[in-house]
């Protein structure tokens, strides 16, 4: 392992900041992101219960060392380059033979793999806010699911990382523009905490969230 030689340029100052988390509410719905981080409004149901808890739990662990293994729970993360600050669950530090701490960060989730990049962006997102602030390549990490009781390690490629540096963009291009978008449905909505406030039956015409994420890309 090497240290990081990424020359990052500072694009966002400490008020533009966003919470890593909002990267994983765009993905899902830009409307849903919307009526969080531009509306402030906030609904919980029996899902998003089981997420904050198993979350609480991992965050209230401290930290602990092993001989080859340092872990750190709930650690402070930021990126002045994507503008994202937050919390790492977890970022496990092995000792490499070169004398460096190969940071390692590791994600909770209550439930069981997605198909879609959302877990993976928001974890590659936490990866280059450690990259950022230690200057340390972090070319791995893993993703821990409640329902499988098991890691699946997710490696932050060329393709991922792209993903995740224009879902970046894309958010903060939304919470700019402080406008939030129709309602589309779609069959994850009726998961949503949100549904009910939403109403997403009460459009007609509907508009995928990759089009929008495109979109919101391209005007940038």
């Amino acid at each position: 392992m090497t240290r990081s030689t990424t020359n990052l340029k500072t694009m966002y100052s400490e008020d533009d900041l966003v919470m890593i988390s909002a990267l994983q509410h765009f993905l899902f719905c830009p409307r849903q992101c919307a009526l969080i981080h531009i509306e402030q409004l906030w609904k919980e149901n029996r899902l998003t219960a089981e997420g904050r808890i198993l979350h609480e739990r991992v965050h209230s662990a401290g930290s602990e060392s092993r001989r080859k293994v340092r872990v750190e729970f709930d650690m402070p993360i930021r990126s002045l380059a994507l503008g994202l600050i937050g919390r790492a669950d977890v970022v496990e530090f092995h000792l490499q033979d070169d004398g460096l701490w190969q940071p390692y960060p590791v994600e909770y989730k209550r439930g069981r793999p997605k198909k879609d990049d959302s877990d993976r962006v928001q974890l590659c997102a936490q990866a280059l806010c450690i990259e950022e602030m230690q200057r340390l390549d972090v070319p791995a990490g893993a993703l821990y699911y409640g329902r499988k009781k098991r890691r699946h390690e997710v490696l932050f490629d060329d393709r991922l990382r792209q993903i995740t540096r224009e879902t970046a963009t894309a958010l903060h291009q939304l919470l700019a523009g402080r406008r939030t978008p129709a309602p589309v449905y779609s069959r994850r909505c009726d998961r949503c905490s949100f549904v009910d406030l939403c109403l997403p039956k009460t459009i007609g015409k509907s508009r995928t969230v990759s089009a929008y994420l495109h979109r919101a890309i391209g005007e940038g």
